[in-house]
């Protein structure tokens, strides 16, 4: 993969063994503990703004996941790309590390695995941050949007994923709404999948996603939701962008009913990648809640 730019990625890589395997992670700062927790087709390079500012007072933490950002590449018969392997990788990256009182931060597939280690070790948990996610099924009344339907269905989701980059490329176009990504920042998110095989974790998270009984990962998805309330008592800053055409007001209205007494922040012109569009607000607003 080319080099990301020290300028706009400027963290030291720390690895993990798990198995036969090497799990990349950011580890930056001292202080409160922040554990952020990226989804797809995204990694770690998400979270670089917030990080960059609560490194200053806060020690934040951003794992790739197995086949995203730094992380190793594995192929099919070496891991299994299920939400189940996912989660414990999760688990023993929190548990290798002993972390603690935690601040977790939680945005696209990051919502289910991060929020599947909260559900089940509500004691380590301090706050939840909640941006664009879900963490049950698809909620009553909302689609699968068309887009993942064919990516996961077809096999011309696979070739415009796999050969064409299409997911990764055309996430840094659409998942933004506010402004246009930059051609540097739109590289670097896709700079870990630049290739046929460096695409495969890309294409299985999108065939991953549960929808009915008889699919891999739907049992858990349902434990993962009747989880969640045992983290209502948890302060929970939830941070929305209401363009979101796949986490949309379906998702948000499921989060509001699950933690009414969260504090709501939506924006209506915000996309997706909701840190993109409003990091300039939105990290302010985390440092604030983390430090009250």
């Amino acid at each position: 993969m080319k080099t990301i730019a020290k300028n706009i990625y400027p963290f030291e890589s720390h690895f993990m063994d798990l198995g036969d395997l090497r799990l990349h992670y950011v580890d930056e700062g001292e202080g409160e503990v922040v554990v952020a927790v990226h989804g797809n087709p995204t990694w770690s390079f998400y979270y670089r703004e917030l990080i960059k500012d609560l490194r200053k007072d806060h020690r934040v933490l951003a794992p790739d996941h197995m086949g995203c950002g730094l992380s190793d590449r594995p192929d099919d018969g070496d891991y299994t790309f299920s939400l189940e392997r996912r989660v414990a990788d999760f688990e023993t990256f929190m548990d290798r590390l002993e972390l603690h009182e935690v601040n977790l931060v939680v945005h696209d597939w990051g919502g289910a695995i991060g929020t599947a280690w909260a559900g089940r070790n509500p004691e380590r948990v301090k706050r939840l941050v909640v941006l664009n996610t879900g963490a049950f099924h698809l909620p009553a009344g909302k689609p699968l949007p068309w887009q993942l339907g064919l990516v996961r269905n077809t096999p011309l989701g696979s070739l415009l994923v796999r050969g064409l980059n299409g997911f990764a490329r055309g996430a840094t176009r659409f998942g933004v709404t506010r402004r246009p990504m930059s051609k540097e920042i739109a590289d670097a998110y896709c700079a870990p999948y630049d290739t046929w095989e460096n695409r495969r974790a890309v294409l299985r998270f999108v065939e991953d996603i549960p929808l009915n009984p008889r699919d891999r990962g739907f049992e858990l998805v349902t434990e993962i939701a009747e989880n969640l309330p045992k983290l209502a008592d948890k302060p929970i800053l939830i941070c929305w962008g209401d363009k979101d055409f796949v986490f949309d007001h379906h998702f948000l209205d499921e989060w509001v009913k699950i933690f009414p007494d969260a504090e709501l922040h939506r924006y209506a012109d915000g996309g997706h990648y909701i840190l993109e569009d409003y990091a300039d607000e939105i990290v302010p607003l985390i440092r604030e809640f983390f430090n009250r």
